[in-house]
């Protein structure tokens, strides 16, 4: 009888993390853009396929095999602002760490002048619509995103229920800068 063997994954595919800006192949352990390419594929052969998602490869510990973390993103939902990259994850996780404010969040991309200007719209949870929570919930989400993220952001909190609401996939980033030809 011949021994049948158990193929994983990686025996079909060599997965990469490369840079989604500068597409540099990035190091074990780094988080970035999951790129892989099909090695057994005869029909429809794949090389270096750009998945958009953001993830990181951690080195194998018992199996030889590498991991991988969870997806924490998309690189395509990336905004550079003031040369930094920011996620609307990014601002979501900040949001979450102030009691006033609700999950309930559009982002504003505008420019003014040679900058670009990143303006936040969240609703104020039920219990804090009073100006002064509103305010105060605005300011501590500000502090937020500066500390942890590194860019300076305009805070608009609103009443519960001032955000549209979407039947589909909710639209987080709204981009009012000019296009450029």
């Amino acid at each position: 009888m011949i021994p049948r063997m158990v193929c994983t994954s990686e025996d079909h595919f060599y997965p990469e993390i490369i840079d989604p800006v500068t597409g540099e192949v990035l190091p074990d352990g780094s988080e970035g853009e999951l790129v892989f390419t099909t090695l057994t594929k005869e029909g429809l052969p794949i090389i270096r396929y750009r998945t958009r998602d953001l993830t990181r490869l951690m080195p194998g510990t018992a199996r030889k095999m590498r991991r991988m973390e969870k997806v924490t993103g998309r690189s395509d939902d990336m905004m550079i602002v003031r040369g930094v990259n920011v996620f609307p994850s990014q601002i979501e996780e900040q949001m979450l760490r102030c009691d006033g404010l609700s999950p309930h969040y559009q982002i504003e991309l505008a420019r003014k002048g040679r900058m670009d200007q990143l303006m936040v719209k969240v609703e104020a949870a039920a219990h804090a619509t009073s100006d002064a929570d509103r305010l105060a919930s605005a300011k501590e989400l500000a502090v937020h995103v500066k500390n942890n993220i590194g860019i300076s952001v305009g805070v608009d909190v609103g009443l519960p229920n001032s955000i549209e609401r979407s039947q589909g996939k909710a639209k987080r980033v709204v981009d009012l800068r000019p296009k450029e030809d």
